[in-house]
């Protein structure tokens, strides 16, 4: 018998599971197909969530009726915000997490959705009939039959991972690596890239001296990822630190012959922004320490995970560079620390939907799309989810803005630039990140959440209440007070709230507790109400950067949107360069502004295509 469903999602990862989840939350029979069932959401590499920009997405996803969140604030170990002393644009969550607790939390979620089907099995292909995908076929020949499909697979493509001059065909350690795939792609014409990532090893927890690390613990107050967490009490479990030395150092050098990176083994990029022991070395020359942190796997470990040790080295050459800190003296591995190649298409031949220009219904999502880490995939299977079921029920498909969220950045970026290497997300590429606070998420995202039905009413109830809690912080700010505490500032007149608190030093909080403005509920003193209220702080702090970015996005709508032809014949511009001709061609940009930021297209070009646009 056929197996028929609405959507069908080729991965468990995390890219996988969010877009199976909102896939069956839109109302949409969707399965998943797996080569294991027990590796559905699991963390494969660091036990973390969030970080620099992470942090911000995981928001982004949550608001979005998104997995990520919830299981991060269910599963942590140890929250902080990062970047604290730096601008509030760049203010960062991240959570320590127990990996097995966060992998049983998610699972948990799939596996009792009755809209979610598991399917344990290796897609091999793809069913397509005129241009449009109508299912995926698996290794054993069997067809699951759907109207709309995305892969997710991650680095199981052709993985091949690398020890030193071992070379073990696997997706990740002790799981088989997906074979077939990339070829059938490349049959359907689309083209694919080679991609190398790395993972630290992992070392027992009794042989490492704690006396000799640095202990690192998180905030005492820290924040939730999800706006749906409630009574969150999180564990605070210590992390630490130690530092390579000249030692280590020479070591490494000494034997970066035998690195499959340096021996020609390797052919995939690696990520330029997390290279390898190895690479750092090479690199960073003038350095003579690295900074390594030692994260626990789970609650009570007895296997460490060392941050910031990346290696494809031999194995022995990676314990005897280890040992050369004090605290790794009689250091053991429970793992090396190894490389893994894999394949992933060339990300420019998708929509901003995510979908693939040339075969209707069809989504691509994750590592396959050539990034690097949980969150930027979980982001985009996210998305993929939406628009691969709003494809099935013929709705409008969602698109997020690089003015809206680190979502639309991460997508713009992908399809619009070449990306050569594995694609990780920061602040620095959001042109507009002033405006993209992970505590301001819900005020830029709540909107397509509605409008796409990605939550439930309770949820959307939680978010009406800070919209509520907003906008009676916002009224409380014009009042105007006088008090002993705007004294200590030499604040002597009556002025509204919003004026004192442009001035640096003065806090909003302190000064609604101060005035007694603060409202008289248990509200008050709730995660959420109080982020609010530094939420509204930093608008007024920043009022000026706020308004100019506005100003800004606002110029720049009048022509980002401008569609594009998808039948326009770039080559009889005569008025565009060769490089800006080819470069069209290949990407087929949406709109104006997609078109604007592809590399190798002039301001000139750009000039040029849009005296033709206006024209026609």
């Amino acid at each position: 018998m056929k197996q028929k469903y609405d959507l069908i999602v080729v991965g468990g990862g995390h890219a996988g599971v969010e877009a199976a989840n909102i896939s069956s939350k839109i109302g949409c029979k969707t399965a998943i197909v797996t080569m294991d069932k027990n590796s559905i959401g699991r963390m494969s590499c660091n036990p973390a969530i969030g970080g620099v920009a992470k942090g911000q997405i995981v928001r982004e996803i949550d608001i979005l009726g998104g997995l990520m969140g919830g299981a991060a604030d269910f599963s942590g170990l140890q929250f902080k915000t990062l970047n604290k002393s730096k601008g509030r644009s760049v203010w960062s969550p991240r959570a320590q997490t127990d990996k097995r607790v966060y992998e049983r939390c998610v699972s948990y979620e799939i596996l009792k959705n009755k809209k979610i089907e598991v399917v344990v099995g290796e897609a091999v292909s793809l069913v397509i009939n005129k241009g449009c995908v109508e299912g995926v076929v698996l290794r054993s020949g069997e067809k699951l039959f759907c109207k709309s499909v995305v892969i997710t697979c991650g680095t199981f493509l052709s993985g091949v991972i690398h020890v030193g001059d071992r070379k073990i065909l696997a997706g990740r350690m002790g799981e088989s690596s997906s074979v077939g795939i990339t070829e059938y792609l490349n049959s359907m014409g689309l083209k694919t890239m080679r991609l190398k990532t790395g993972t630290p090893p992992r070392a027992l927890k009794a042989s490492i001296d704690w006396e000799k690390t640095s202990v690192d613990f998180g905030d005492k107050n820290p924040v939730p990822f999800s706006f749906f967490t409630r009574n969150f009490k999180p564990k605070n479990e210590p992390c630490h630190t130690v530092r390579t030395n000249e030692n280590v150092h020479d070591i490494i050098k000494t034997n970066s012959h035998l690195s499959p990176m340096y021996s020609g083994e390797i052919t995939g990029v690696g990520p330029r922004y997390c290279p390898s022991i190895e690479d750092k070395i090479q690199r960073f020359a003038h350095h003579p320490t690295h900074l390594l942190f030692l994260e626990p796997e789970w609650e009570n470990s007895d296997q460490i995970y060392i941050n910031g040790f990346s290696t494809s080295l031999p194995e022995e050459t990676q314990i005897n560079s280890l040992r050369q800190i004090e605290a790794f003296k009689n250091i053991e591995f429970l793992r090396p620390g190894y490389a893994i190649e894999y394949d992933c298409i060339v990300p420019s031949q998708l929509k901003l939907t995510l979908e693939c220009k040339e075969v209707s219904g069809l989504f691509f999502a994750g590592q396959i799309n050539g990034t690097s880490g949980y969150e930027e995939a979980a982001a985009q299977g996210l998305v993929a989810g939406v628009n691969g079921a709003n494809y099935v029920l013929n709705r409008e498909p969602l698109r997020i803005k690089r003015s809206c969220g680190y979502i639309g950045v991460l997508i713009d970026d992908l399809i619009t630039k070449d990306t050569e290497e594995p694609y990780r997300m920061f602040t620095s590429r959001a042109e507009y990140r002033m405006m993209l606070r992970y505590s301001n998420a819900e005020t830029r995202l709540y909107e397509s959440a509605k409008k796409h039905c990605l939550l439930s009413i309770e949820e959307k109830m939680v978010i009406e209440k800070r919209f509520k809690d907003r906008k009676n912080i916002k009224e409380l700010t014009s009042q105007s007070v006088k008090s002993d505490y705007l004294d200590t500032f030499n604040i002597k007149q009556s002025l509204p709230i919003k004026d004192y608190i442009k001035r640096p030093e003065v806090s909003l909080l302190n000064t609604l507790k101060k005035t007694n403005l603060l409202p008289k509920t248990t509200n008050s003193e709730t995660w959420s109400f109080l982020e609010v209220v530094d939420d509204v702080e930093t608008e007024i702090k920043y009022d000026g950067y706020i308004k100019r970015h506005l100003k800004e996005i606002e110029k720049l709508q009048k022509n980002e949107n401008l569609k594009i032809n998808k039948n326009i014949n770039f080559n009889t511009f005569h008025g565009l360069s060769l490089e800006a001709r080819q470069k069209l061609s290949f990407v087929r940009p949406e709109t104006f502004g997609q078109a604007s930021r592809i590399s190798g297209v002039s301001p000139a070009d750009i000039s040029t295509l849009m005296v033709y646009l206006l024209k026609s």
